[in-house]
């Protein structure tokens, strides 16, 4: 899986710059056990299986020694931190190792968490077959930020998500300048620099408040923005939701006693 993703696109170009250098390691190379078993039933019963203890922590602290810098270690695991630009550009600006470990199954033994003290990351609320994925994710948002991979460095500032930025990018568009009867703004056709740039920090903030309000300040958002997890926006989980058509009805008044004597 990561020999093609790894071999294209940023990840290449990061590779081929000597501005990122990545290895794969496979647990199954460090296991105890003569079947190659890197994981084994549940205590207490339960569906799944459950990453053990020995392959991974002596996986970990094998590619821990191959280098003087011990490096970051992070558990791709669903109560981790949230996983942000902020993050990727804190993790690109440091001059160490990056030690990602995907779970899989029902997730790692609790146990390797006392022993290795990892950080714990997730990329959100959904349910992965593993962690190769996300890390596959978080390598590519990792290097795309490093120094001299990207062609134009300015692109890592102001699309979305970028430090100062107001939340999302503003709209794009090429050429040709109509297709099917639809325009490309006047504004963008100008050459006016200045009005171009006001524009689209006016559209880039439009567009954040109504796709994504819960990225603008608090009190940016506007009297009839929806809150994260309403209508509009995106619910906890990553998925649309329904706006609500107006207020929630009225309890029904209670039945009449019995009359009075």
């Amino acid at each position: 899986m990561f020999g093609p993703a790894l071999g294209e696109s940023i990840p290449r170009i990061a590779r081929e710059k000597g501005a990122l250098d990545l290895q794969v390691h496979d647990l199954r190379a460090w296991t105890a056990s003569r079947h190659g078993k890197v994981d084994d039933r549940p205590f207490g019963g339960g569906p799944g299986m459950v990453l053990a203890c020995q392959p991974v922590a002596d996986a970990v602290r094998a590619v821990r020694a191959m280098d003087a810098d011990p490096g970051r270690l992070v558990f791709l695991a669903p109560e981790g931190r949230r996983f942000r630009q902020a993050v990727a550009r804190a993790w690109a600006g440091e001059a160490r190792r990056l030690l990602l470990v995907c779970g899989r199954y029902e997730g790692f033994d609790e146990r390797l968490y006392r022993l290795l003290s990892p950080e714990r990351l997730s990329v959100g609320d959904f349910i992965l077959s593993g962690g190769e994925i996300a890390a596959l994710a978080v390598v590519d948002a990792v290097a795309r930020l490093l120094p001299g991979v990207l062609g134009c460095p300015q692109s890592a500032e102001t699309e979305s998500f970028a430090e100062g930025a107001p939340g999302l990018d503003y709209p794009q568009y090429t050429q040709p300048a109509v297709y099917e009867g639809l325009e490309v703004p006047e504004v963008l056709r100008s050459g006016d620099h200045a009005r171009i740039a006001r524009w689209r920090a006016l559209q880039a903030e439009e567009r954040t408040r109504q796709w994504r309000p819960d990225l603008l300040p608090r009190g940016a958002e506007g009297p009839d923005a929806p809150r994260p997890g309403e209508g509009g926006g995106l619910d906890g989980r990553g998925g649309s939701v329904t706006a609500p058509e107006g207020p929630p009805p009225r309890p029904a008044p209670p039945p009449p006693g019995p009359a009075p004597d």
